[in-house]
C-alpha cells in the first residue's frame, strides 16, 4: 500500500522560519545614509559617538563625515588640543584615523599627527585625511611620510579643516603637487615649519610659500626645482630662521649666489646644506656674509668647498657659533687649523665628521701664541687621517674644551692625548674615545684624574686596551658621572666589584655589551 503525505507541513515550516529571521533583522539597518547621519549629528556627547562608531565601519565611516560644526549639540570635552597619535607601518589605514577622528574629540583635541606609511594593500588614502580634518580642526603638527595614495584632495582637506596647523612635514608622497601646498599656505596662517623631501611631483610653485611672513623654517631634500626656487626664497624669506636644502640636482653654482645677493635673510640663524655641488667657495662667502644673524652652518657632502671657503666664511661669519662639516674630503688640515685660528671670540662647537682630507702634515704647525678659547665642543669622527700631531695642536690651540670626541680616530695613542688634556684649562664634562683602539688606561685614568669633579659622561666603547686600572681610578677620582660605556674594553669581574663598590657614584647609564670577562656572578652588584 502506497502513503502519500501532503508537503504542506515541510513548506510550512520552511516558510516560518523565513519569517522568523526577517522579524530578527535589525531595523535600523536599513535606514538610509542620510538618516543615520542625522541620527548621528543629534547625539549629545562624544562619548556617545565613540559607543556607535563601534557597532560598525560603516556607522564609523558616517560618523568620522560629521564636521564638528554639523553637531546640534556638542556636549564633548574639545580643548585645544594636547594629544599624539602616531600610526606606523601596517597601523596606518583609513580606519584608523576615522577612529581616531571619532574618539578624539572626547579626550581634548588631536594636536600632533604621525603616519609612518608603508601598506600597498590598505594605505592611508584622501578619505582618511578627510576624516582627521573634519573633527580635528585643533591639529597643528602633521607628519606624512610614505604615502603613495594621499593626493592634493586630502591636503585640501587639511587645509580647510585644520586652520591652526603650525607643522608640516611630508616625505615620498608622490601623488602631491605645488597646488595642495599653496592651499594650506593660504588657510594656514599659523604655519612656521614646512618640509618636503622627496616628493616627485613638486616643483618650482612651492617655495612661494614662503612669501610670506610667518613661515620660519623650511626643508626642501631631493626635490625637482631650480634656481628659481632659490631666487624666491631669498627675496621672500624675510622671517625665515632655519633653511635646509640638500639634493637639489638642478641647483648650479651660481645659483646659490642669490641667497646672497637677496639680501632678505637677516634673520637666518641655521643654514644646512646636503649634497648640493651648488655650493662652492666663492657662494659659501656671499651667504655668510649675508646673514650677519647666522649661527648654525651645516654642510655634508660636498665635493667643491675647499679651506678657503671655510676660512673666508669664519671670518665674515660674525656670529656664528656652530660649524658642522659631514664628509667635506677636500678639506685638509689647513682648512682646520685655519678655522681654530680665524673663531675668535665667536665659534663655540665644531664637528668634522668622515672627512678624509684631514690628515697629519709635519710642516703645518701654527703658531702657538693664537688661541681658539672660545671653543667649548669638539667633534672628531671617523677622520682616518687625524693623528697625534694634529691633535697635538689643538690641544695647544684650543684650551676651554669641555666636550671631546674623538671617536673612530685609529692613529692617535696616548702620547697624542696628553697634551690635549694638560692644556684644558676648563674642567672637562664629557669625553668620548669610542673606536680608539690604541688608547690604553694610561691616557684614559689621566683624563679621569684631573677632570673626575666634573666629568658627567665617559664613553671608550672598543678601547681594547682600557681595562680594570681606568675603573679603579673612576671609583677613586669621580664624582657626578653619570654615563659610562666600556664595552669591548678588557674589563672583568674586579674591575666591575670595585666599580659597583664607589658610593659616590650615580650613574644612569652604564654599558658593559662584549665584555667577556664580566661574568654572571658579577650582574647582582648592580642591584646593590
Amino acid at each position: 500500500m502506497n502513503v502519500n503525505f501532503s508537503p504542506r507541513k515541510r513548506i510550512c515550516v520552511t516558510t516560518a522560519y523565513k519569517n522568523f529571521e526577517q522579524r530578527n533583522h535589525p531595523s535600523i539597518k536599513i535606514l538610509l545614509d542620510k538618516c543615520l547621519f542625522e541620527v548621528f549629528k543629534r547625539l549629545p556627547s562624544g562619548q556617545e559617538r565613540s559607543v556607535c562608531a563601534c557597532v560598525s565601519k560603516r556607522w564609523l565611516t558616517l560618523l568620522s563625515s560629521i564636521h564638528k560644526d554639523e553637531i546640534a549639540e556638542f556636549n564633548g570635552i574639545e580643548g585645544e588640543g594636547s594629544l599624539f597619535r602616531s600610526l606606523v607601518g601596517r597601523e596606518a589605514t583609513d580606519v584608523r584615523l576615522a577612529a581616531i577622528a571619532v574618539g578624539i574629540a572626547n579626550h581634548g583635541g588631536l594636536a600632533k599627527l604621525s603616519i609612518r606609511g608603508y601598506n600597498p594593500c590598505r594605505d592611508v588614502t584622501d578619505a582618511g585625511l578627510k576624516a582627521i580634518a573634519q573633527c580635528c580642526p585643533t591639529l597643528r603638527d602633521l607628519s606624512l611620510w610614505n604615502v603613495s595614495f594621499v593626493s592634493d584632495k586630502g591636503l585640501y582637506e587639511i587645509a580647510h579643516g585644520c586652520n591652526l596647523l603650525e607643522k608640516l612635514d611630508i616625505f615620498q608622497c608622490p601623488t602631491i603637487t605645488d597646488n595642495s601646498l599653496l592651499a594650506v599656505a593660504k588657510k594656514c596662517n599659523h604655519l612656521t615649519s614646512l618640509t618636503i623631501d622627496s616628493c616627485s611631483k613638486i616643483g618650482n610653485k612651492s617655495p612661494k610659500v614662503v612669501a610670506g611672513t610667518v613661515l620660519t623654517e623650511v626643508e626642501l631634500q631631493a626635490l625637482h626645482i631650480s634656481d628659481i626656487s632659490i631666487k624666491i626664497i631669498s627675496h621672500y624669506g624675510t622671517a625665515l630662521t632655519s633653511l635646509a636644502v640638500g639634493e637639489l640636482r638642478r641647483i648650479i653654482v651660481r645659483d646659490f649666489w642669490v641667497i646672497g645677493i637677496g639680501q632678505c635673510l637677516h634673520k637666518l640663524k641655521a643654514l644646512l646644506i646636503s649634497a648640493s655641488n651648488g655650493v662652492n667657495d666663492l657662494g659659501l662667502h656671499v651667504i655668510c656674509k649675508a646673514c650677519p644673524n647666522l649661527k648654525l652652518f651645516y654642510v655634508r657632502k660636498s665635493v667643491v668647498l675647499s679651506d678657503n671657503g671655510l676660512v673666508a666664511c669664519v671670518k665674515a661669519s660674525v656670529s656664528l657659533q656652530n660649524l658642522q662639516l659631514y664628509e667635506c674630503h677636500l678639506i685638509t688640515q689647513v682648512g682646520f687649523f685655519g678655522i681654530l685660528l680665524n673663531c675668535g671670540k665667536k665659534l663655540k662647537t665644531f664637528s668634522l665628521v668622515t672627512c678624509l682630507g684631514v690628515m697629519d702634515l709635519i710642516n703645518v704647525a701654527p703658531s702657538k701664541a693664537l688661541c681658539c678659547n672660545s671653543l667649548v665642543s669638539l667633534t672628531i669622527h671617523k677622520c682616518l687621517g687625524v693623528g697625534n700631531a694634529t691633535i697635538d695642536v689643538v690641544g695647544s690651540l684650543c684650551h676651554k674644551l669641555t666636550h671631546i670626541e674623538l671617536s673612530g680616530l685609529l692613529c692617535i695613542t696616548d702620547e697624542g692625548l696628553f697634551p690635549l688634556v694638560n692644556n684644558c684649562v676648563a674642567n672637562l664634562v664629557a669625553v668620548n674615545l669610542s673606536g680608539c683602539v690604541n688608547i690604553t688606561d694610561k691616557a684614559v685614568s689621566a683624563i679621569v684624574k684631573f677632570n673626575g669633579r666634573s666629568l658627567k659622561s665617559i664613553l671608550v666603547d672598543g678601547c681594547r686596551h682600557v681595562t680594570d686600572a681606568t675603573l679603579v681610578e673612576i671609583w677613586n677620582s669621580c664624582w657626578m658621572l653619570n654615563v659610562l660605556d666600556v664595552s669591548k674594553c678588557g674589563i672583568t669581574d674586579s674591575g666591575f666589584t670595585t666599580l659597583s663598590s664607589a658610593i659616590q657614584l650615580h650613574l644612569q647609564i652604564l654599558s658593559l655589551s662584549g665584555c667577556p670577562l664580566v661574568l654572571d656572578n658579577s650582574l647582582p652588584l648592580l642591584l646593590d
